[in-house]
């Protein structure tokens, strides 16, 4: 691992350094106010679990956010420098007695009931400062991260922060390098910019374009004192005689989990458990029709957790993952997705997405002595979605969704439970809406 990391560095350090006498990114900067961006994203956010597990509560969630980026362009040169902010200010609406799931921060003083006041109103973000040589960019500071080892949550009302460094390059055609370090994690619903905790992210990783019908990528990460993390992707697509496009796609990750690090399974606080999740999937698509068929399994000691060592509450970019991501202790997965676009009917813009789920052999076990196998229990979900987005006009981009999912679980997997290791979600009916209305300011 020490190797790939130290090789990973030294190409984007050599990549940094090329000269080249062709364009690049850089070369063509029209200046620091010239190529300048600003927007803001007001968003509503409603967010509802109904608990069928019988263990425990209900959590609603509602409240509106301005999520406000301004990003600079680069000064002109051969170095080109930057600066930006990211940040977002949010109020809740109504009493919101019962929030929770990463919506809306609560204060620390438990009432009488047990639950948590959450704040009426708050505001977070930072600043970053970037620089560019040819086509190679490191930005530094507060940033919202797309890799798959350490991806931030962009499903709650605000994103999931990182702090640090973060270096891009694509001195190679269809190469993309990218390497640095996180040392701070903020949650959707934390105040603090390190309520994580997190000492240090060390990520690296690439993607290659070989054609326009294959692509490939692969990212690790080691995050001190916690784990190390590796991702794969192939994808497949290419057309047929009729017209349709089909798509072939294969992933997976390969967990080390540090002893110590916190996990559902108790053994994590004595021996180091390790985890491979991996999926396939086929996608048909023709005209307003898409059909997916995935595959999903788990293998290892523990199921596939992510999240708690501030590894990204998005970190798990695989085919079967709606509210439930089946990713229990060797379960295996097969999901039907299948998605309309209503733009025959007059309606563009308009889509709707059903699927379906169903999960079996997850590895259930005693809290007590874990690696006594006492169920192998199932889980199952159907999924629907109807989002709609303006095509035009003043509102175009503006886009509202509603999203329902009924999950249902074996008693033994519900995480609720004070007898078994589990890492499931409850069982549950959950209701999603979301309204956003982007404004480009300059």
């Amino acid at each position: 691992m020490l190797n790939a990391k130290k090789l990973t560095l030294a190409v984007l350090v050599q990549a940094a350094l090329i000269s080249t006498a062709v364009a690049s990114e850089q070369s063509e900067s029209k200046g620091f106010v010239e190529d300048a961006e600003g927007s803001v994203l007001f968003r509503t956010g409603y967010l509802n679990r109904d608990k069928k597990d019988g263990l425990t509560n209900d959590t609603s969630s509602a409240a509106q956010t301005a999520i406000v980026k301004l990003d600079s362009g680069f000064t002109k040169g051969i170095v080109g420098f930057g600066a930006g902010i990211i940040g977002d200010a949010s109020f809740k609406l109504g009493k919101n007695g019962h929030t929770g799931n990463q919506m809306i921060p609560t204060h620390s003083q438990d009432n009488a009931d047990g639950t948590k006041d959450a704040y009426d109103h708050w505001a977070r973000g930072g600043a970053y400062v970037k620089a560019r040589v040819s086509n190679t960019t490191a930005k530094y500071g507060t940033q919202v991260s797309e890799i798959p080892v350490i991806a931030s949550n962009t499903a709650r009302l605000t994103p999931e922060y990182y702090t640090g460094l973060y270096i891009e390059s694509n001195e190679i055609k269809d190469l993309t390098l990218i390497g640095g370090k996180f040392t701070k994690n903020q949650w959707s619903n934390d105040i603090s910019s390190d309520q994580q905790n997190l000492d240090s992210a060390i990520f690296w990783g690439a993607k290659y374009k070989f054609n326009d019908q294959v692509n490939a990528s692969y990212y690790g990460v080691d995050v001190k004192d916690k784990l190390d993390r590796h991702y794969g992707n192939v994808n497949y697509s290419f057309h047929t005689a009729s017209g349709a496009s089909v798509t072939l796609d294969a992933m997976g990750y390969n967990t080390k989990w540090k002893v110590g690090a916190e996990t559902t399974d108790p053994r994590s606080e004595t021996e180091e458990l390790t985890n491979s999740i991996w999926g396939v999937s086929a996608s048909y698509n023709r005209d307003a029709h898409n059909l997916m068929l995935a595959y999903q399994d788990n293998a290892g000691n523990i199921g596939y957790d992510y999240a708690y060592n501030a590894d990204g509450l998005q970190s798990i970019y695989v085919p079967n993952s709606y509210l439930s991501d089946f990713k229990g202790n060797d379960e295996k997965s097969v999901g039907l997705q299948y998605n309309y676009n209503f733009k025959n009917h007059g309606l563009p813009g308009l889509n709707w997405t059903t699927a379906f789920v169903y999960g079996w052999d997850i590895d259930v076990a005693e809290i007590n002595n874990p690696a006594q196998i006492i169920d192998q229990a199932e889980e199952h979900e159907f999924f629907n979605q109807v989002k709609y987005t303006v095509q035009s006009g003043a509102f175009k981009d503006a886009n509202l969704r509603l999203r329902h999912s009924y999950l249902r679980a074996s008693d033994t997997y519900n995480n609720a439970s004070d007898n078994y290791v589990s890492n499931a979600i409850s069982s549950t009916n959950e209701w999603r809406i979301w309204l956003d209305i982007p404004v480009k300011l300059f």
